[in-house]
């Protein structure tokens, strides 16, 4: 029987995961520079006919993975702004990070990918490369305000919260690096180790 329009549009969402996972990989363990698009198809387990029919240059593929991280860091700003409390917004935020460092490579990808773009663009700054500095700005001011705000409430240590927000994903910045330079002799913190700057002791998380 010949396909439906769903099976086609199904095989075709199935073919780009495998290229996006591929792409990532390739990109953050090789370098953009060092990764063609042979390598990738290869990767994917596909030919690079097929991957051609999805991206015409490496240069799309690269920047559609670096807008799927930008849209993950705008749902972190709209998480930060709900109405939940400070410490059970970060707590949270914090266990997913650990899980997903834990369990796979996915997140690492996205935030050294992210870092690959940046540096890319420092010569020549793109439309993608405005937003990314944008974004990543309001993200930091909607972490400081939500430090500021559990601060207030006695949930936080006292202190700079613009310092403590940069602070942290410094942390979380370098813990992706490392994992992917240490490979399988990583050892990621515990979530209390990543929070422990900022959470005062004898707060319970509700």
């Amino acid at each position: 029987m010949p396909r439906t329009k769903e099976q086609f549009e199904e095989m075709r969402n199935a073919t780009r995961a495998k290229i996006h996972a591929a792409a990532m990989q390739l990109f953050v363990h090789q370098g953009f520079g060092s990764t063609n698009v042979q390598d990738i198809a290869d990767t994917a387990g596909i030919s690079i006919g097929l991957l051609y029919r999805h991206y015409r240059t490496k240069d799309q593929l690269f920047h559609e993975l670096v807008d799927f991280a930008v849209e993950g860091l705008k749902r972190n700003i709209a998480y930060f702004e709900s109405d939940l409390s400070p410490k059970t917004l970060l707590a949270r935020f914090v266990d997913e990070i650990y899980t997903d460092f834990m369990n796979g490579e996915e997140l690492v990808n996205l935030l050294i990918l992210i870092n690959q773009s940046m540096f890319a663009g420092a010569g020549t700054p793109s439309k993608q490369h405005e937003e990314i500095l944008q974004v990543n700005a309001r993200l930091l001011d909607a972490t400081a305000q939500l430090i500021r705000k559990g601060q207030h409430l006695g949930e936080f240590r006292s202190g700079d919260a613009r310092e403590m927000a940069v602070f942290f994903y410094a942390s979380v910045q370098g813990l992706a690096e490392m994992k992917v330079l240490l490979k399988n002799t990583f050892a990621m913190p515990s979530p209390s180790v990543l929070t422990a700057f900022l959470f005062r002791e004898g707060v319970d998380v509700s």
